[in-house]
């Protein structure tokens, strides 16, 4: 298998698989409503899949130090399960059938903050992989730990700056939080409260 061909299947093939698993997930289950005639479900998913995109926040809370409990590497994992399932419901209860420009915009800027979440996943589990690689590499030369740090010195910059990749994804993210709750704000305001 050729280096190309190993890195598509191994590394980029996951992430993709995630989004389109979404899509196709929000695809069949508003088809199965529209089929059932059960099209009022889909209109209060967004409840539950606020607040599951709302709990998946813990890991950044804990990653910032503004809560202590839970491990960071189960809070990620936490953080990625909850944030898709959460974004699978709230395309349900947007369907294929928008009727209002903020609708558009929230689901725009929240596929886009999880295509961004699934690209900081695979830039990252690439780096760790590589950085572990190479460490492994250096220490099978016989190198000492002073010797290997200096060697992984490049290569753990290259990990670090691949990790600012959240300065990108924390505007990202911004900005469907706050369309979001815009979106809930005007549902709130104009709701026909009969």
């Amino acid at each position: 298998m050729s280096l190309r061909a190993h890195l598509f299947s191994r590394e980029l093939l996951p992430a993709l698989f995630a989004f389109v698993l979404l899509a196709l997930a929000t695809l069949a289950i508003d088809a199965l409503l529209h089929a059932l005639g059960l099209l009022w479900i889909g209109r209060w998913l967004g409840i539950p899949g606020t607040l599951l995109i709302l709990s998946s926040t813990a890991y950044s809370l804990r990653k910032r130090k503004l809560i202590r409990h839970g491990k960071p590497a189960t809070l990620l994992r936490w953080h990625e399960a909850l944030a898709w399932l959460g974004s699978l419901l709230v395309l349900v209860h947007a369907g294929v059938h928008f009727n209002a420009i903020l609708g558009w915009l929230a689901v725009c800027a929240m596929l886009i903050n999880v295509a961004s979440g699934l690209t900081g996943q695979f830039l990252l589990d690439r780096s760790r992989r590589r950085l572990e690689q190479a460490r492994e590499q250096l220490r099978e030369r016989g190198l000492d730990e002073a010797e290997l740090n200096e060697q992984l010195y490049w290569d753990s910059l290259t990990f670090d700056a691949v990790r600012q990749w959240r300065v990108v994804h924390f505007p990202i993210t911004a900005a469907f939080a706050v369309l979001g709750l815009a979106h809930i704000v005007v549902i709130l305001l104009f709701w026909n409260w009969r």
